[in-house]
């Protein structure tokens, strides 16, 4: 494990974020604080410190429990921080995360099929 590792490198390591190209951006945009300051991406991360993230899918306190600086499996990472995020705040993050868009249509809805296309056109074609 090494000393120093970069804010944006931890988050990325600790899987809050899946690039660290996308953790460097959320730090550049103020959606990683400590002690309610916005942080530039290349702060070193201590043990102990606690860091507000704000992600797409929910809002993070974490309190910082070892350092790592490669990316390593779920359950190893968890080992790496203490997640104190408030009750009220996972409650919230939870309802968001039922209704996550994945980009891919529900069945059943969107685009008619070819069949219902063609009762759509009989139906308003029939001048009776």
């Amino acid at each position: 494990m090494s000393d120093k590792v970069r804010i944006d490198k931890y988050l990325w390591s600790i899987r809050v974020f899946k690039t660290r190209s996308l953790a460097s951006a959320a730090c550049e945009s103020g959606k990683v604080k400590w002690k309610g300051e916005s942080i530039k991406p290349a702060k070193a991360v201590l043990l102990n410190e606690e860091y507000d993230i704000k992600t797409e899918a929910r809002k993070w306190v974490i309190r910082v429990t070892g350092i790592i600086s490669n990316r390593v499996s779920y359950e190893e990472a968890i080992k790496h921080y203490i997640d104190i995020t408030p009750e009220e705040d996972k409650q919230t993050n939870q309802a968001l995360a039922s209704s996550f868009y994945t980009g891919k249509r529900l069945s059943k809805v969107g685009r008619p099929t070819k069949q219902q296309r063609r009762d759509l056109d009989d139906f308003m074609s029939t001048d009776d």
